[in-house]
């Protein structure tokens, strides 16, 4: 039995097709196969620097009563600098925190203005201002960085001013107050605003 089963195995390897070998499909076909699964790297587009860095200090939703119901609106405050000496505090106010946040841009452009510092960055002295409950005290601290807190430190990085020490000496916790006395601050200093050489110009403030 077992030489039988043997000899039908041999006759059926005989009958069997052999395999037939693998046939070239071409160059076209090779190619396909090779770049089927390849993915192109896609192309990412730099996007340039902004001129201003911008940080928004406060949005606030104001609720209006009127006849037809109550409108909402936004308001926006927002410091924007170039942390090499310019600086500006703008407002926006819309229906929409987009539109807001526009308009306190542009605002806060248009009151830009170069603030008088020395060589190392700092403030050449001592100052202090007022705007309605908010008082704000900025002083040179040399090789300290910046101690502040609130408002007055958003305006001073975004300003570029390095080591000053700047104190709220008032109980208001009103951020636009806060940064519009800071403002008035670093306004008030007198001299020579130092540039630096990548920027050719000169601003004195008397």
């Amino acid at each position: 039995m077992a030489e039988e089963t043997l000899q039908k195995k041999e006759t059926t390897k005989a009958t069997t097709p052999a395999a037939q070998a693998p046939s070239d499909r071409g160059p076209r076909s090779s190619s396909r196969e090779f770049t089927k699964n390849r993915r192109q790297p896609r192309r990412r587009m730099q996007r340039p620097k902004p001129e201003f860095e911008q940080k928004i200090l406060d949005i606030r939703r104001v609720t209006r009563v009127s006849s037809g119901g109550r409108r909402f609106s936004f308001s926006v405050v927002m410091v924007l600098g170039d942390k090499n000496g310019r600086v500006g505090l703008g407002i926006g106010k819309a229906g929409d925190t987009a539109l807001a946040i526009d308009k306190a841009i542009k605002s806060a452009k248009k009151a830009m203005f170069r603030v008088v510092t020395t060589k190392t960055m700092s403030i050449p002295h001592l100052v202090s201002a007022k705007f309605c409950a908010s008082q704000v005290t900025i002083m040179p601290a040399p090789e300290r960085g910046i101690i502040a807190g609130g408002a007055p430190r958003d305006v001073l990085v975004l300003a570029g001013v390095k080591d000053v020490n700047a104190k709220i000496l008032s109980r208001s916790k009103n951020h636009l107050n806060n940064a519009k006395a800071t403002i008035k601050a670093l306004k008030a200093l007198k001299g020579v605003a130092f540039v630096p050489a990548k920027k050719k110009e000169e601003v004195t403030n008397n």
